[in-house]
């Protein structure tokens, strides 16, 4: 997990950093939903990777990210005890989001074979204590266990667009796009620059 892009999250008023996730969930097309009280918002590249925000009016939050080709990605056997033991230490109060998710299309769930609940898969699972963000004691214990990195959450990836340390502006998420190829490799990459640009400056202006 990148020590710059936690640090920048880490610096983030939680106010702006719920603000850039309610830009990123509108931008990639996911209606933001409220699930027990809380604002959930996502992102999502549609293919396998994605972030899932909790903003608690309480002040707290929950973060989870998932890469479905992760060794962290523990819903491809079903194994519900160790999904839900990656979720240890995170308060009641937030764990409540993630049990029997309504309209869950982000990431995959797994059932509770003794209840028949489900619960949301997640392999990065990251809180808000009102103060600061801390990775969750399970998914610490979890990859020390297994000798798996804490890389393999996605977390990296999955906070790319949110430009945490960095201005969010429009032109600074397309110069990021650019960097990485994303408009140079399209036939049409001129038109869907000047559009993203276009959307982006109305929905940060919406956010305001």
């Amino acid at each position: 997990m990148g020590d710059g892009t936690w640090a920048a999250l880490q610096a983030t008023d939680i106010a702006e950093v719920r603000r850039r996730a309610a830009v990123i969930s509108d931008f990639v097309g996911v209606a933001p939903q409220t699930v027990h009280g809380a604002e959930r918002l996502a992102w999502v590249d549609y293919g396998g990777q994605a972030a899932v925000w909790f903003f608690a009016p309480e002040g707290l939050a929950l973060l989870l990210t998932f890469d479905h080709e992760s060794d962290l990605n523990l819903c491809g056997d079903a194994d519900f005890a160790a999904q839900r033991a990656l979720y240890d230490g995170v308060p009641e109060d937030l764990l409540r989001f993630v049990r029997d998710p309504a309209d869950n299309h982000e990431t995959p769930v797994v059932k509770d074979p003794e209840t028949g609940g489900h619960l949301q898969c997640a392999g990065g699972v990251f809180w808000f204590d009102g103060e600061r963000w801390a990775v969750a004691d399970g998914m610490l214990d979890y990859c020390e266990a297994e000798d798996i990195d804490l890389d393999e959450s996605g977390f990296e990836h999955a906070m790319g667009d949110y430009l945490f340390g960095r201005e969010f502006t429009p032109e600074a998420f397309v110069a990021r796009r650019d960097a990485f190829g994303y408009y140079a490799n399209d036939a049409n990459g001129a038109s869907r620059r000047a559009a993203d640009l276009a959307e982006l400056r109305d929905l940060i202006a919406r956010h305001a």
